[in-house]
């Protein structure tokens, strides 16, 4: 059995909290330049080189990337081998998330309640998934989540004879409602499978998945290609501004 003190677990998700908000990975810069390339709009192919200026200032000058630092969701894989010392684990998660948001000067939209609408000054309580796995490791993924994007996510409850080409309509649908609402260029997870909220639990995952790997099963890999290129020919364009790329990439979780 390993023990792991629960205030490691704090000073993680504090710094992960920054990281998430702060940083662009180099290889989704990379990926939003390659779509300025292939924009044919020249108003969204400026566009799209400002946000990659954006993010480098953003880097550069340690200011979030985006003023929507969003609710942090976590994903939490404990290995079962592991034994916490030194206090409560959700506790601990929490007071890194508040650690992160207030020392990193980040912004703080939870609320305590969601009619009363307290603002909580914290940005806690954290949305924490835990899974329990092999071994004796601990693996935290810090996944901040804008509302204004979250604020565009559709679930449908299908039939069973629905298909796969239902299923990308649905999805082409939601980010046609959602138009410029949610600052294309998007990301977009799907969840297909289990119940209601195991679905939404899956899109989210599919959103942490690195954009560059596929789907395993090649029938879902193709689906992900369909909803991107469905998606990029409604004409949003980069901040709806009408353009030919609207969507960066699509991960399913089934």
């Amino acid at each position: 059995m390993r023990e792991i003190a629960v205030s490691e677990i704090t000073e993680l998700t504090a710094r992960l909290c920054e990281q998430a908000n702060l940083f662009l990975p180099e290889k989704m810069r990379e990926l939003i330049d390659e779509m300025a390339n292939k924009e044919e709009s020249p108003l969204c192919r400026s566009v799209l080189r400002d946000i990659s200026a954006n993010a480098d200032c953003a880097r550069e000058l340690g200011v979030p990337i985006c003023q929507d630092t969003g609710m942090a969701v976590i994903f939490l894989e404990i290995g079962q081998e592991v034994h916490f010392v030194g206090g409560d684990l959700y506790k601990a998660i929490n007071d890194g998330v508040e650690k992160g948001y207030v020392n990193g000067k980040l912004r703080l939209s939870v609320v305590s309640d969601p009619l009363k609408r307290v603002n909580t000054n914290t940005n806690t309580p954290a949305i924490i998934h835990t899974s329990i796995v092999g071994g004796d490791k601990v693996r935290l993924t810090v996944a901040p989540k804008g509302f204004g994007s979250e604020n565009m996510s559709g679930i449908k409850m299908f039939t069973p004879s629905a298909g796969a080409e239902d299923i990308i309509n649905y999805v082409v649908s939601v980010a046609d409602k959602a138009g410029s609402n949610p600052c294309p260029p998007i990301t977009v997870g799907v969840g297909i499978g289990g119940d209601f909220e195991y679905s939404a639990v899956l899109a989210k995952k599919a959103l942490c998945r690195d954009f560059r790997v596929r789907n395993s099963d090649p029938f879902y890999a193709e689906m992900e290609e369909k909803c991107r290129d469905g998606i990029n020919a409604l004409g949003i364009g980069a901040q709806g501004f009408g353009g030919t790329q609207t969507c960066l990439y699509v991960n399913i979780e089934q």
